[in-house]
């Protein structure tokens, strides 16, 4: 079955970096395209990032562009999202996400 598994999460003071990474199996990898998305606290699920499924085309949330990196490897079957200059309000637990399907998550907490 399809499987998305997130990781690189973690605490970070304001202005750092992070970079997650999205390790998927279960499904054709190099022919999906992905997303990533986001529940702060409190609030409902927000879209940060998507990738086509060649890597080509990349589209990003107002609130990250500039800051936020979607890439992917198709040899890997892994999707990943550099951030940084990170700020209080990107708090929050990220998604990996295929379609209606998402991972368990990973935290990022962005705090001094």
């Amino acid at each position: 079955q399809v499987q998305l598994v997130e990781s690189g999460g973690g605490l970070v003071q304001p202005g750092g970096s992070l970079s997650l990474s999205c390790a998927t199996s279960g499904f054709t990898f190099s022919s999906s395209y992905m997303s990533w998305v986001r529940r702060a606290p409190g609030k409902g699920l927000e879209w940060v990032s998507s990738i086509s499924a060649d890597g080509s085309n990349t589209y990003y949330a107002d609130s990250v562009k500039g800051r936020f990196t979607i890439s992917r490897d198709n040899a890997k079957n892994t999707l990943y999202l550099q951030m940084n200059s990170l700020e209080s309000d990107d708090t929050a637990v990220y998604y990996c996400s295929k379609e209606n399907l998402r991972g368990q998550g990973t935290q990022v907490t962005v705090s001094s």
